[in-house]
């Protein structure tokens, strides 16, 4: 199998504070491929946004330590220079941020903005470049897009900004875009229509998708594979079909149970994150889990372990909207971050992984 597109490796991100030192993100591994959609996913404040942030160091060094592994390509960004890192940020690695208002800048028009995001990776006039992001914005959707051109940011709607935002982390064709949740602030209707159009312009441009949620609907529905956090640790990873069908870190079973028809009645989990300047020792997750021993509270986080495959090749009537899954299972990179995998501890029979 090819080396990933995007390698992350013990990535740790902390912030200083007058309440002591965050520790948004605490030694987080996952990989992107080529053309596939990954998704992030667990409750706000999991350390996902942060993550996806670090990796062309978005957040400011002097207002964060940021240390790991991110290789791009082959290439680890965290030894590059800022100026070196400009050609990856917005060039190949494309970002959608979560709220559009606050990704474009109210004092300039929305195809002034584009334009931009086109000519600072490329050595192209402003009438091509011009050119283009009027291509780029009839391309995302925005319809008589030469005459919406010189509007501002104020006269679009909720979707229109979302769309355009999307134009300019396209506007230089990347090898991988990172959306953070991308329909978050969108009525359903509208959520629907940038989904629609992230998948097409990913399978037009054969481009990686690192994709932010909370919305399991979503995930069940576009993702490749998936990465569950909580409390900045990776609980679980694998294949969609696999941690759906067969989650294994009592945590993913948690957030699986709290979706419409998963649970009984309406679900919920107990209890909150913990604070992220005093984490608790061991399993992040084991003061809220119903399944903790005593040995989930100590020492670090628990190591990754695999988790036994399951047969069949598909599964329909997925999760979520009722969207069908229809994925490759027995993966072998289904892991999860649970001593109660080890060989020591008896399975409790709630978190069994069926053999078919």
């Amino acid at each position: 199998m090819a080396d990933p597109l995007l390698s992350v490796r013990d990535l740790y991100v902390r912030f200083g504070g007058d309440d002591g030192t965050v520790r948004a993100v605490d030694g987080v591994d996952f990989d992107v491929r080529e053309g596939e959609t990954v998704c992030l996913v667990g409750e706000s404040g999991s350390g996902k946004t942060v993550a996806c942030e670090s990796i062309t160091r978005l957040i400011s060094a002097g207002s964060a330590e940021i240390t790991g592994e991110v290789r791009f390509d082959g290439t680890d960004l965290t030894g590059l220079s800022e100026s070196t890192l400009e050609s990856y940020r917005g060039g190949r690695i494309g970002h959608v941020f979560q709220n559009p208002q606050d990704a474009l800048d109210p004092v300039y028009t929305v195809g002034a903005q584009v334009v931009e995001a086109i000519r600072i990776h490329r050595d192209v006039s402003k009438s091509a470049a011009r050119a283009e992001a009027i291509d780029l914005l009839d391309r995302v959707g925005i319809g008589d897009a030469a005459a919406r051109f010189d509007d501002y940011p104020h006269q679009f709607s909720g979707g229109m900004k979302q769309r355009a935002v999307v134009a300019m982390a396209l506007a230089c064709d990347p090898d991988l875009l990172i959306a953070d949740e991308p329909t978050t602030a969108l009525d359903v209707t509208i959520q629907r229509q940038v989904l629609d159009l992230l998948a097409d312009l990913q399978a037009e441009r054969e481009m990686a998708l690192l994709f932010v949620t909370h919305d399991l609907g979503v995930v069940a529905e576009i993702a490749d594979r998936v990465v569950v956090m909580y409390a900045g640790n990776v609980m679980e990873s694998g294949g969609v079909y696999d941690v759906f069908e067969t989650p294994a870190h009592p945590y993913t079973r948690a957030l699986l149970a709290c979706l419409p028809g998963r649970g009984e009645g309406f679900e919920t989990i107990d209890g909150s994150i913990p604070d992220p300047t005093d984490p608790p020792d061991g399993c992040r997750f084991h003061p809220r889990c119903p399944h903790a021993v005593p040995e989930c509270d100590d020492g670090d986080q628990p190591a990754f372990r695999s988790v036994e495959s399951i047969g069949g090749a598909t599964a329909e009537g997925g999760p979520g909207d009722g969207g069908a899954i229809e994925r490759e299972s027995g993966t072998a990179d289904h892991r999860a971050s649970c001593v109660l995998y080890d060989d020591v501890h008896t399975l409790p029979t709630d978190l069994e992984v069926a053999d078919d």
